[in-house]
């Protein structure tokens, strides 16, 4: 096959190339259900999964379901997610967030993009987490990693992550989208760093638009 030259060609080899890489690449947030997804990725905003995992046990383990969290003292959920970072502001996302479930959506969590992003502290990356991973529905979760390799090797120039998201979907199949996001995630963290990206290890070198090979 010759070198994709095209955003999709290379968005296509990219995907192909990471799936032999990665075969068994899987969300590394720990949970049990999608409301145990749904929290933890609130908590993961600018911390890592490894912190986010240390922490949520216990939170669970209090408050395992959106019923008990939504009445759950704030100081108390401060004291258990403070470690993870911005704390106050995460626990007013969680606390509404549960309150909102019980409120609309009788303790369960949607399934809609639409309704997920109405949840307070959720927007269209933590959402579309919760879908492509805890539901089995069509998601591109686009963070920091996954926007960066994307105009690295030359996918998209857009910086925006909603618009990164609605230029990669097209060239993605929808049943895939998650896998992709995931791929682009660990290909981030253990090779194309931000600062020292290792393009003499990377199974893209030979075709992605910012190789130093």
């Amino acid at each position: 096959m010759g070198i994709p030259r095209s955003p999709k060609g290379r968005a296509r080899e990219t995907h192909t190339r990471l799936g032999l890489e990665y075969p068994d690449a899987k969300c590394e947030l720990d949970h049990k259900n999608s409301f145990e997804l749904l929290a933890a990725t609130i908590l993961s905003a600018q911390c890592t999964d490894k912190r986010v995992n240390m922490v949520t046990p216990d939170l669970f383990r209090e408050f395992p379901d959106a019923e008990s969290l939504a009445e759950a003292s704030e100081i108390r959920v401060q004291e258990l997610v403070r470690s993870t970072g911005f704390y106050i502001n995460k626990t007013k996302s969680l606390l509404g967030m549960a309150q909102s479930l019980v409120d609309k959506h009788g303790g369960l969590v949607p399934s809609s993009m639409k309704e997920l992003t109405a949840l307070p502290g959720v927007g269209r990356k933590t959402a579309n987490v919760v879908r492509s991973v805890a539901m089995d529905l069509p998601g591109l979760p686009v963070d920091t990693h996954v926007g960066r390799l994307s105009r690295r090797i030359g996918i998209t120039q857009e910086t925006d992550p909603v618009k990164v998201e609605m230029e990669l979907n097209p060239m993605v199949p929808a049943a895939e989208r998650g896998l992709f996001s995931l791929r682009l995630i660990l290909h981030g963290r253990r090779v194309c760093s931000s600062r020292k990206p290792m393009c003499e290890d990377c199974s893209l070198n030979d075709f992605c638009a910012s190789s130093e090979i």
